[in-house]
């Protein structure tokens, strides 16, 4: 499996509330949050890892650096500065060798077990071109609601709830090669965010399966990092 973290957000709104240590560095249970989630990835068939921080992240990307001579899969790091999500994800994904990947944002917080019963059901599933982490809880400040239908594929990417929706989007891709096309697409037209990309998925007839996870985190204020340390602690 190919792994990707987008780490290149300027995380503005830890450091206005008074986190002086860039987001990828906080320590969440004894580890910064990247390495916990490098950590995480290497649970489950890690073939390769992509990852990009922004160029005013100096000391993520020394840490990087650092730890990369260590680990037991190739690790290729990208310096850059991107206007999206969107964006980041296409820098990383020139990365990629064939086969399946998987994309997350470094502050979208899961449990290992949930993750590796994520990736072994995408890993061993060939009925899909993707299969999507979605959760029932809702602890985001912008969700994106995801319809599905009866079995379990995703139909639509919603900005607002209609009164009927069970998920929202989890921030955990997994992805195929098409994919990527349909990426390069986007970039040719200039689609921006990652929720727009997902859209362009659906338009394009690609089957993405949904998979819920009990609970997902995001770390946007400094009182989400608490939630999360008691999350990863099982509070």
């Amino acid at each position: 499996m190919n792994y990707a973290i987008i780490a290149a957000g300027e995380g503005s709104r830890l450091v206005q509330e008074g986190v002086a240590v860039p987001k990828p560095l906080v320590d969440l249970d004894g580890r910064p949050m990247i390495r916990r989630l490098i950590d995480i990835f290497a649970s489950y068939k890690p073939e390769t890892l992509s990852i990009i921080v922004n160029e005013q992240m100096t000391a993520v990307r020394e840490y990087i650096e650092e730890i990369a001579p260590t680990l037991p899969f190739p690790l290729r790091l990208t310096v850059k500065s991107t206007p999206s999500s969107m964006h980041s994800f296409y820098e990383v994904s020139r990365g990629f060798s064939e086969g399946k990947f998987i994309l997350t944002t470094v502050d979208t917080i899961f449990r290992q077990p949930d993750f590796v019963r994520y990736a072994e059901a995408f890993d061993n599933d060939d009925s899909a071109d993707g299969c999507f982490g979605v959760t029932d809880f809702i602890d985001d400040e912008k969700p994106l609601y995801v319809d599905t239908d009866a079995e379990g594929f995703i139909t639509a990417f919603r900005d607002a709830p209609n009164g009927h929706d069970r998920y929202i989007s989890g921030g955990i891709y997994g992805l195929t090669a098409p994919a990527l096309d349909i990426l390069a697409d986007c970039m040719e037209r200039g689609v921006s965010r990652m929720r727009n990309y997902q859209r362009a998925l659906i338009d394009a007839g690609m089957h993405l399966r949904a998979f819920p996870f009990p609970k997902i985190v995001d770390v946007d204020h400094a009182g989400d990092i608490e939630t999360a340390r008691a999350f990863i602690a099982g509070k």
